[in-house]
């Protein structure tokens, strides 16, 4: 467990998959062909207390939402990679935007297309309720399943590694 610590301790960047990860998996869509996805909030407050100890939140998903650009905008989140079926593209252009080696960053994912990525970094995330395969080649695996808290658990985790969690939480009652 040192290892993992030691190893998101050094997180600068952190990359989510969207479907099955920020979300339940789940794909709504009504008569007209119009995507519902359900986000949880207290993985968005995560989202937000991460980039605001400094550290960086990317996405890169296979499909193409204007609802997750406009999640995606509202969190802060401005590192979006949509409609990637082939994540490895949108990998290598994102380590080149942000100039972080591959041990700077950390990845999340729930299926086997998110393996080309996960398999090249030192500390790789799979969500609870990933593919087993999925979970067998992951460093740390979250307690919670995507979109019901699997993003918080992430962004807790690393904060906490950091030894930047325990301050952020009591600033909360500060601002009481």
């Amino acid at each position: 467990m040192q290892d993992i610590l030691e190893k998101a301790k050094n997180i600068e960047l952190v990359i989510f998959d969207i479907d099955g990860v920020m979300t339940d998996g789940g794909l709504f869509f009504d008569n007209n062909g119009d995507e519902y996805k359900a986000f949880n909030s207290l993985d968005g407050h995560g989202l937000r207390m991460l980039q605001e100890c400094g550290v960086k939140v990317a996405v890169i998903t296979g499909r193409q939402s204007e609802l997750v650009k406009h999640r995606m905008k509202d969190l802060g989140v401005s590192l979006l990679y949509q409609g990637y079926r082939d994540k490895l593209p949108a990998f290598e252009a994102l380590l080149k935007e942000v100039n972080l080696s591959k041990q700077q960053v950390t990845y999340v994912g729930d299926d086997v297309v998110d393996l080309p990525i996960m398999s090249q970094l030192d500390f790789a995330i799979a969500v609870q309720n990933a593919h087993p395969f999925v979970k067998q080649h992951a460093h740390w695996i979250t307690e919670r399943s995507g979109g019901r808290g699997a993003v918080r658990d992430v962004c807790e985790f690393i904060l906490e590694a950091k030894g930047l969690l325990n301050d952020k939480l009591h600033s909360y009652l500060h601002n009481i």
